[in-house]
């Protein structure tokens, strides 16, 4: 490591306590690298300049061969036998609205609904396309509030969000196919295209709600 000693050292936990499947730990940047005795050292992420000390997994060995000192950087951490172990590593995007995008991601599975509800807002406020399929799951949430930022941050990222929603239309669940047809309508214009591509390869049943869409926006098939 570092010949210096590092700043405040400090312990860690997932919050709510040990989770069997472990947790992500989002930093601010790596302070030092030991490869032989396989362990990281970073500062954590408004924590002010206090940093960690973490073993690393034999499975995240080729990953701390790359990474260097300086980077930010997601761990994904578990818990083994009392110690906690780095299994993996994500060197997070030099862009300030990519690292917000990275952290979002990891907070729509949070376990705490306000964390998943600013995350929705970030990522549709991003417009960030590879969020649609858990944004599409977020219309599920069990929280009122997630599932209208997830109606609203689809409809923000619209045309990619199409093909995701055009499925929801056939849900068994009313509210699930309204809130698909009012993304799609709301959506507009680009989302014309999508709808009229996805109608060659629908059943019957699916043709129905596409078409009634479609015929909502204004749009005649011909």
């Amino acid at each position: 490591m570092a010949n210096e000693a590092p700043a405040k050292l400090i312990s860690i936990a997932p919050k709510g306590g040990a989770k069997k499947d472990g947790f992500n730990l989002v930093t601010e940047k790596v302070t030092g690298i030991n490869i032989e005795a396989r362990q990281i050292e970073v500062e954590l992420l408004a924590y002010d300049g206090k940093t960690v000390l973490l073993d690393v997994g034999e499975e995240a060995l080729g990953d701390l061969q790359t990474i260097k000192v300086g980077d930010g950087a997601t761990l994904r951490i578990v818990e083994e036998d009392g110690k906690r172990i780095v299994k993996n590593f994500r060197i997070r995007a030099k862009d300030p609205n990519a690292q917000r995008a990275e952290a979002a991601l990891l907070d729509l599975t949070d376990t705490h609904w306000l964390n998943r509800k600013h995350a929705v807002e970030v990522l549709g406020e991003l417009r960030v396309e590879s969020a649609v399929p858990p944004l599409v799951e977020a219309l599920n949430d069990e929280v009122g509030d997630v599932r209208q930022r997830a109606y609203e941050a689809l409809i923000k990222i619209g045309a990619p969000s199409v093909s995701q929603v055009i499925p929801l239309l056939i849900s068994e669940e009313d509210d699930l196919r309204q809130s698909a047809t009012e993304i799609l309508r709301k959506i507009g214009k680009p989302a014309v295209e999508p709808l009229a591509t996805a109608l060659a390869d629908a059943d019957e049943k699916l043709q129905k709600r596409i078409m009634k869409v479609l015929d909502r926006m204004g749009y005649k098939r011909k």
